[in-house]
């Protein structure tokens, strides 16, 4: 089996990331916070050790600022519905993720005024048209660093320039780029940052979070969910300080002791190793593909302007077809169809159909590329 859809889940996980899983469930299992029994600080160290390990991860010097959710899409939720009020002016790309464009367009019944801006076809942002949409009431800008679609990376750098002059706020979806792209939060200029754990950080489903740069106000982002928390609990008033204020409920424990192990296995592989690994995969996706005169290649076909997630079609094939085919015949694993993502597809001109998305990983060889490029070359041709 050649597994080529990383971009959604990566797998298989590292056998570290498994057996600190098991451990801390064997050996930790308390409720964090809750007690003052020894599991329960056993248990609370594992929290704390993983979120120093994610403040450090992406250039953070208060581990406290390190909000632990269920996923990306609940850290961008408690980001947009934690700050945008009615009458605020929010901005985002056109190649968004659901997880983006489904709370802003909730947002917007409410009293939110929303402008996307219009990518490329290939998914490139010119960072000016942001600035052309900036407006008094500007209160926040939504990105991805990466589009999950064609891999296409976003000026972050230059939208938080133009951002904060209008002192407004920038919020980063790096779903796709944590782990396969060093990062910086302060060098950057992301004032929020929103991860999940499940993909190239190498942990389990059911973690992320939300990291909050050192100079934000917190009394500015009201939590999403209140409730227990370990803290103040003569109170039944949500506690104000860090991280209480947005980490109401038990914590995901086993998933966040997987997700550490995700993050030392990462540093002790290097990511620039890793990323240099990925560009050369996807050099050879693009390359393969392109002897094809029947496909269409979706993106900017430049390993060095995107991360290895390569989008494509096949004249006269649905795509379904062909993933099925792949699946089936080959044991090759892509992902067809629209990808969560439609507004993207509508910028580069692939819906309704979709594509068929081709995503390798760290532990993807270059011999698995040739085999599915091999495979592709017959599903198409027979």
């Amino acid at each position: 089996m050649i597994y080529l859809d990383q971009a959604a889940t990566s797998w298989p996980k590292p056998p570290e990331v498994l057996k600190a899983m098991t451990d801390v469930l064997e050996n930790a299992g308390g409720n964090p916070g809750r007690s003052g029994h020894r599991l329960s600080i056993a248990a609370a160290r594992i929290i704390y050790d993983t979120r120093e390990e994610i403040s450090r991860f992406f250039g953070v010097s208060d581990p406290l600022r390190v909000i632990f959710t269920g996923n990306a899409t609940h850290a961008i939720n408690l980001a947009l519905k934690g700050i945008l009020k009615p009458g605020d002016h929010v901005i985002t790309s056109s190649m968004e993720h659901n997880a983006v464009m489904r709370p802003l367009r909730n947002l917007e019944k409410r009293g939110i005024r929303l402008s996307i801006v219009q990518c490329a076809s290939n998914g490139t942002l010119d960072a000016k048209d942001i600035g052309r949409m900036v407006a008094s009431d500007t209160r926040l800008v939504v990105m991805a660093h990466a589009s999950n679609v064609v891999g296409t990376l976003l000026p972050v750098a230059e939208v938080a320039a133009i951002v904060h002059q209008a002192g407004a706020l920038l919020l980063v979806d790096v779903a796709q780029t944590a782990g396969i792209i060093p990062m910086d939060m302060t060098a950057m200029g992301i004032d929020l940052l929103a991860f999940t754990g499940h993909k190239e950080l190498q942990g389990p489903p059911g973690i992320g979070g939300l990291v909050i740069a050192d100079h934000i106000d917190i009394a500015q982002i009201d939590p999403l969910i209140c409730g227990g928390t370990g803290s103040r609990s003569e109170s039944e008033e949500q506690p104000d300080d860090l991280p209480d204020k947005f980490e109401s409920g038990t914590a995901n424990l086993a998933g966040i002791a997987g997700l550490g192990a995700g993050l030392r296995w990462l540093k002790d592989r290097g990511i620039e190793e890793i990323c240099a690994h990925l560009k050369t995969l996807s050099r050879m996706l693009i390359d393969g593909l392109s002897a094809f005169p029947e496909v269409k290649i979706y993106g900017t076909l430049d390993p060095a302007r995107s991360i290895a997630v390569v989008s494509f079609t096949v004249a006269g094939r649905h795509v379904s077809e062909i993933g099925f085919r792949l699946d089936e015949e080959y044991g090759v694993l892509s992902r067809v169809g629209l990808h969560c993502a439609p507004a993207a597809h509508k910028t580069i001109g692939s819906f309704p159909e979709g594509t068929v998305r081709l995503a390798p990983g760290v532990f993807t060889t270059t011999e698995d590329i040739r085999l599915a490029i091999r495979a592709i070359g017959r599903v198409i041709r027979s």
